[in-house]
């Protein structure tokens, strides 16, 4: 964590949950000056989402927080260009066959973008989120790192794994030292109002929506044949590869087989979606993940290219393989399950997050 001192002035994004409560907390104990933001970004259907975050309920847990603390409490309106860079995106990618991540996005461009842009432009010195990673400076290589939380639960670094050395160095993560119990109990030791609240499920600032109702609207049905990927053998039909993603085995429709199918590839120009039969189907599996758009965090030659792990997806374990620079691999040690086009895959040398890129 940057360096304490006192009276830096700390704009906190505060969701309503108990991670940036206890984070708000944490600040003023260390001797900041907190100010605590809440960011209204999604509010109406547009898209077709009705979604089911409570964005008036959560503002008012915020601003209980900020007066529970004796801290200024401000809100901030980014609809707009949540809706313009995150959601488009999101059904952008979902409608050309690939499995987005849009809360990658939001902490790119929202979170650590323009809400980190417009905190600088009201005297902020530095933000602060609740997630659970960790930041440190390099004083050897004069950069900083972003670590994973201590929690191997509730570690949130592939969630910002592309950030930039700009947003690391304005950034505190206060609770990514801690683990989820620890955070429970502070909360709780501090009566903070939202310390029994639940964790947020689905989609960072909407919550859980019905993707599949969504395309039904906005695509049209275009049936194509299913095939089993090792028979060669026609098992089904579907309305468009657009509604289903890699492992997917609900709404396949396919009856009659000694073992449930998964989705295991998509040929968009063919329209045809390939299944395997079984869950430990070796075709569910790929060790040489191609990918595009590598990022990297640190400098590359401050990086141990020969000890690198590497993760697919939120809450999997990052697994240790080679980094095949010339032709845009990750050949993992041993195959991984339902690699899917989109996803980000996140880079790390032990605990440090050192780049990610697209798997293509």
């Amino acid at each position: 964590m940057t360096k304490v001192t006192e009276n830096k002035k700390v704009y906190l994004a505060l969701s309503g949950g108990v991670d940036s409560a206890v984070s708000a907390y944490l600040l003023k104990e260390q001797g900041y000056d907190v100010v605590g933001c809440f960011m209204k970004n999604w509010s109406g259907s547009d898209f077709g989402i009705v979604g089911d975050c409570p964005w008036e309920a959560d503002q008012k847990d915020a601003e209980a927080v900020c007066k529970h603390l004796d801290i200024p409490f401000r809100s901030f309106n980014f609809e707009k260009e949540y809706r313009a860079r995150v959601i488009k995106y999101f059904f952008d990618e979902i409608k050309n066959g690939r499995t987005p991540n849009p809360d990658v996005l939001c902490n790119r461009d929202i979170k650590f973008g323009i809400f980190l842009d417009k905190a600088l432009e009201n005297g902020a010195d530095l933000i602060a989120t609740g997630h659970y990673a960790r930041v440190q400076f390099n004083e050897k290589n004069q950069e900083f790192e972003l670590l994973k939380g201590v929690d191997d639960n509730k570690d949130q670094s592939y969630f910002l794994c592309e950030l930039n050395q700009v947003q690391l160095s304005k950034s505190l993560f206060p609770v990514g030292g801690y683990t989820k119990p620890e955070i429970r109990k502070i909360a709780e030791q501090q009566n903070l109002p939202v310390a029994k609240k639940p964790d947020s499920q689905g989609i960072c600032f909407i919550g859980k929506i019905n993707v599949g109702k969504f395309l039904r609207e906005n695509v049209k049905v275009h049936s194509g044949d299913i095939i089993d990927i090792d028979s060669g053998k026609k098992v089904g039909t579907h309305d468009g590869i657009e509604f289903y993603t890699i492992g997917q085995r609900e709404g396949l429709k396919i009856g009659g087989a000694s073992e449930p199918y998964f989705v295991s590839k998509k040929d968009k120009s063919q329209n045809i979606l390939y299944v395997a039969k079984g869950k430990s189907n070796p075709k569910l599996f790929s060790k040489n993940v191609q990918f595009e758009n590598l990022v990297w965090i640190n400098n590359i030659q401050n990086v141990e290219l020969n000890n690198l792990t590497a993760q697919i997806r939120y809450r999997q374990k990052a697994v240790s393989g080679k980094l095949n620079l010339k032709n845009n691999t990750f050949v993992f040690d041993y195959p991984q399950r339902a690699v899917a086009e989109g996803q980000l895959l996140a880079i790390y040398e032990g605990e440090i997050l050192r780049a990610s890129a697209t798997i293509k």
